[in-house]
């Protein structure tokens, strides 16, 4: 009986576009998802995300959920998650590629997923780290432990949003570093993130992750750019 109220007060809204949602509908609507500029690169064999980052980091696996485009429904939805507190897109869209990592031969010999990690400050004012709920899913749907304890951010820097290509080059030297590696010793790590643009900052996370011993790494991000 309260559901027509609760949905008059607090309508739900697609995160993408910002319409009203179905009652059949969550986070995303059926229109938004047709829509979104999907990669396939796990299904479909693209070694895209690998060429990104050729000669700088190694890697055994790379994808991205989406292509990034400006004023496109993607960076809709990556605003809403990383600035307006909307974790549950994170979740939905972790759920989404979980779902397709888990049939794939590729992902079943992931131990852990670590998330890109945000400096203690960024964290505290903001609350949350925008790919938590992403990493989670995606490590549920593989059986793999989630750890964010590992990697950590020690130089706080202000968005890489508005820095220039080059900029982004220039500002990953000792922004991170490794506690405990011994934790993670002999797996394969799934490192995720929201967007890959340069692939600087994974680049920085796995030249830190890699001081570990005999450890596998793959690459999940929600965008490519």
């Amino acid at each position: 009986m309260l559901k027509p109220v609760i949905d008059l007060l607090f309508p739900k809204v697609c995160y993408a576009c910002l319409n009203l949602l179905h009652d059949h509908e969550d986070t995303i609507c059926v229109n938004c998802r047709h829509d979104l500029p999907v990669t396939n690169f796990h299904l479909d064999g693209d070694d895209a995300v690998k060429k990104v980052l050729y000669g700088r980091a190694e890697i055994e696996n790379g994808t991205a959920l989406f292509r990034f485009e400006k004023k496109g429904l993607v960076q809709q939805l990556v605003h809403n998650l990383k600035y307006k507190g909307y974790e549950t897109i994170g979740y939905t869209l972790g759920n989404w590629l979980g779902g397709e990592l888990k049939t794939l031969d590729a992902y079943q010999s992931i131990d852990m997923v670590v998330p890109v990690p945000l400096h203690k400050k960024k964290l505290k004012k903001r609350g949350y780290n925008q790919v938590a709920k992403f990493g989670q899913q995606i490590a549920k749907a593989l059986d793999a432990q989630y750890v964010d304890d590992v990697l950590v951010k020690v130089t706080n820097t202000q968005s890489q949003t508005i820095k220039s290509r080059l900029a982004r080059w220039s500002n990953t030297d000792e922004l991170f570093a490794i506690k405990n590696p011994e934790s993670i010793e002999n797996k394969h790590i799934l490192l995720v993130d929201d967007i890959i643009t340069t692939g600087a900052t994974l680049e920085a996370c796995i030249s830190i992750l890699n001081h570990a011993k005999n450890i596998k790494i793959s690459v999940a991000t929600i965008a490519i750019a």
